[in-house]
């Protein structure tokens, strides 16, 4: 049972209304979270301006690896069904997926920054120097590191979202990890 309704495009109106139009334009359709976000139009547009980060120094594989981890560290179905199926459309494997669920990754450099935004989350948003020093060693600047912030925060925000509104799921749905 979903706890809050989500809008339908077609019967929104003002601002809503020309948020949903526009991801409908961008996306083909508009996910059940948008729907239920356009409650409140300026929360839907603070959403929509964390794209603003699509253009920044992280790859879209990365970002979507780090959607995963904050996913999964949540427990947010939706956010996990809907960043596996995004993160097969930007290339990556159902291993990398898996893998990203649990804060690791084959190459060094994306699992010391999956560490890093797991460490974020548990640690509700707390950095040692040590945890800083062990990113800035994979090659990532204070820019990337801002942005690996932004991400979390980003994903934090939608799956606190998820949880309060109990959205449907829209997505294909994602089996619970087995413990490796």
């Amino acid at each position: 049972m979903k706890n809050i309704d989500t809008i339908n495009p077609e019967a929104a109106t003002g601002k809503a209304k020309e948020l949903l139009d526009a991801v409908q334009g961008k996306l083909g359709m508009v996910p059940n979270m948008i729907r239920a976000l356009a409650n409140s139009p300026a929360a839907l547009e603070v959403y929509l301006g964390f794209g603003a980060l699509d253009h920044g120094s992280l790859s879209p594989a990365l970002r979507e690896q780090i959607a995963l981890t904050v996913a999964e560290v949540n427990n947010c179905e939706y956010c996990l069904a809907a960043h596996s199926a995004i993160g097969t459309m930007v290339g990556l494997s159902e291993e990398q997926i898996i893998d990203s669920r649990r804060a690791t990754a084959s190459d060094s450099q994306t699992a010391t920054a999956l560490r890093f935004a797991k460490a974020l989350v548990t640690k509700q948003g707390w950095a040692s120097a040590e945890e800083l020093d062990q990113v800035r060693a994979a090659g990532f600047d204070d820019g990337d590191i801002t942005e690996i912030v932004a991400h979390v925060s980003k994903n934090i925000f939608t799956n606190y979202f998820n949880h309060v509104a109990e959205v449907e799921i829209d997505f294909p749905p994602v089996s619970a990890l087995v413990s490796a």
